[in-house]
Parts: C-alpha cells; sequence; structure tokens
C-alpha cells in the first residue's frame, strides 16, 4: 500500500455511505473481478474486527466520475481513509489482511 493522495478528503455525500468513526476502507470493484470478491471478504473481516471501522464498496463502472477524480486505474483498488475522510493510503489489486491492518494504523 502506499501512501494517500495529498491530504485530499472524501465524505459520505461522495461514497454513499457513512464513513467509520476512526477509519474507513474504500473498495473499487467491478463485476466481474475474482480479486475483488477475496479483497470484500478481507476488508469486510477486518472493518468487523476493529471497532469504528467502516467498509465501503464502489461499483467502479457506475461511479466513473469519482473513479477519473481519484485516478483508480483498476479493480480491486482500495483507499484507506481517517475519521476526517483524508486518504492516508491506497493499493491496488488484493490485498493481504496484514497490510490492511498496517494500513489502518496510520488512519487512526
Amino acid at each position: 500500500m502506499r501512501y494517500g493522495d495529498g491530504g485530499r478528503r472524501l465524505g459520505a455525500a461522495e461514497l454513499g455511505a457513512e464513513l467509520g468513526e476512526r477509519a474507513t476502507l474504500v473498495q473499487f470493484s467491478s463485476a466481474f473481478c475474482q480479486p475483488c470478491r477475496a479483497t470484500r471478504r478481507t476488508l469486510s473481516e477486518v472493518a468487523a474486527m476493529v471497532d469504528g471501522v467502516a467498509h465501503i464498496e464502489i461499483d467502479a463502472e457506475s461511479r466513473l466520475e469519482l473513479v477519473r477524480a481519484l485516478d483508480v486505474a483498476g479493480t480491486p483498488t482500495v483507499l484507506v481513509l481517517d475519521a476526517a475522510g483524508r486518504i492516508v493510503r491506497r493499493a491496488s489489486g488484493q490485498p493481504r489482511r496484514a497490510d490492511v491492518i498496517a494500513a489502518l494504523g496510520d488512519a487512526v
């Protein structure tokens, strides 16, 4: 996972769901993406394990304006947001659970 996008903030209006109290895992997915399914499971499990963390999955194909604004080049792409909605980490491809947990350390 690489570090954030210069302090850009995302809110519930842009994401279509409420941010987590402490951090938010945002996943960009597409319908036929096999790694997206595994990523969904991993992020959902981590969000359930850590109090105050939310997981939001966004269908990249239906949110092309947001995909372009955030320079999402492929799916899955994961953004880790802090409590204020600032992007603190981002990764492309299927993340490992340990990497997601470590990235949350930068957000909380």
